[in-house]
């Protein structure tokens, strides 16, 4: 005969048994879209300046690799960043292209960098009001001679070659350094527009009459043939199943919102994006300036 003691020691082993196997069935399906059995699309955001490509491709390759997802969408969010993650993102998904549709739905702005990663997936949807477009490349620089000679100070550079220090804000920028900054932009730029021109179907000519900066809603970029479609997400993910080819309602999940929201229990709400310096250096970006200006 058991006695109450032992009962109830029994009893908590098996409980604490069984929170273990909720806790960890939790977790897997946090990590694999809620657990949900059968066919699905997942929603991969790319939101705020392009500093890094890390999560959201390591995120694409992780989806590559699932059966179980049949289509991806980019739910794109951004003005742009700097050219190098831009370009690994965009990468990434010509990838992923080749093992499932992928579609890329704008929200309010995918613009400069945005848009370059857009320009990679198979189908672009946009709302008839998002801001894109802003095909080009920027580089700026600050200038504060003045500033540092009325409060005092001087700057002195050692370099170990003529353009080492190009851009510095101790003084003017020679003319033969804006040409040759220019070339490096034209050079860059150029490789924006061939990979519009190879995403979406058109001439480089085409595309680099209107490759000089400027911004486009959402129904004027359809009118150029920079988008398919114009519709919201919910439209995008129609599509992206309808080019998986799924009859039925797929299920939707968020692989990246998943992530974050179980960081943020046991973190408090702290970021993990990575922190970036600022004026360090060269930073070329395909990025656009403030819309609302």
């Amino acid at each position: 005969m058991i006695k109450c003691g032992a009962l109830r020691n029994i009893l908590a082993a098996f409980g604490a048994v069984f929170l273990g196997v909720f806790a960890l069935a939790v977790l897997i399906g946090i990590f694999t879209g809620g657990g949900v059995t059968g066919d699905k699309v997942a929603v991969v955001d790319i939101q705020g300046v392009i500093t890094d490509s890390y999560e959201v491709n390591q995120t694409l390759r992780d989806l590559g690799e699932r059966e179980d997802v049949k289509a991806v969408v980019l739910r794109i969010d951004s003005p742009g960043g700097a050219v190098g993650p831009s370009q690994e993102i965009h990468s990434e998904v010509l990838r992923l292209r080749e093992k499932k549709p992928v579609v890329a739905s704008m929200g309010s702005i995918a613009a400069s960098g945005g848009y370059y990663t857009a320009v990679a997936a198979e189908k672009i949807m946009a709302n008839p009001g998002t801001i894109t477009g802003s095909i080009g490349v920027i580089v700026e620089f600050i200038n504060a001679q003045e500033l540092l000679g009325k409060i005092g100070l001087k700057g002195y550079v050692v370099k170990s070659g003529k353009y080492k220090d190009v851009g510095s804000p101790l003084r003017e920028m020679e003319k033969d350094e804006k040409e040759y900054l220019q070339v490096l932009i034209n050079d860059v730029n150029g490789q924006f527009i061939e990979a519009v021109a190879s995403g979406r179907g058109l001439k480089t000519e085409v595309v680099r009459k209107i490759a000089d900066g400027r911004i486009f809603t959402g129904a004027q970029a359809k009118e150029l043939k920079l988008v398919d479609e114009l519709g919201g997400l919910s439209d995008a993910i129609e599509l992206g199943a309808s080019l998986a080819g799924l009859e039925e309602e797929p299920v939707v999940i968020y692989p990246e919102r998943q992530k974050m929201s179980f960081w943020k229990t046991f973190s408090g709400g702290a970021s993990i994006d990575k922190l970036t310096e600022l004026f360090t250096g060269l930073r070329v970006m395909y990025m656009i300036e403030n819309p609302a200006r």
